[in-house]
């Protein structure tokens, strides 16, 4: 019998590497609900942040989530928190890419 530490660890996706990527067919939110607002303002080019999003919705993750949930692939990374923020810890800030942006808007040309 082998010695189980001697094998290397497998995730899987080593064998999914020659699958195509799947199209992008994403689902639209409702225009009038949270996500459908922060996706809105996302296609537009906009990077969002908790306090660029707007105070009165603390929930931003979660709207990001949902288009998460919905096939949307917004990017993220982490930022340093505003002047006046007091707590000096980084804040997450998402986006569409300009892929994306120009997959949904039909201009293919844009990269």
């Amino acid at each position: 019998m082998k010695n189980p530490e001697s094998r290397q660890a497998s995730t899987g996706f080593e064998q999914l590497s020659f699958l195509p990527e799947p199209d992008f067919n994403p689902i639209w939110p409702n225009h009038a609900t949270q996500p459908g607002i922060a996706l809105a303002r996302m296609l537009k080019g906009e990077r969002l942040t908790q306090p660029s999003y707007g105070l009165r919705c603390w929930r931003l993750a979660a709207y990001i989530k949902e288009l998460d949930y919905l096939g949307w692939p917004v990017e993220a990374q982490d930022v340093p928190c505003p002047d006046g923020c007091g707590t000096g810890r980084p804040i997450r800030e998402y986006w569409l890419s300009q892929r994306v942006i120009a997959a949904v808007s039909g201009d293919k040309g844009v990269e």
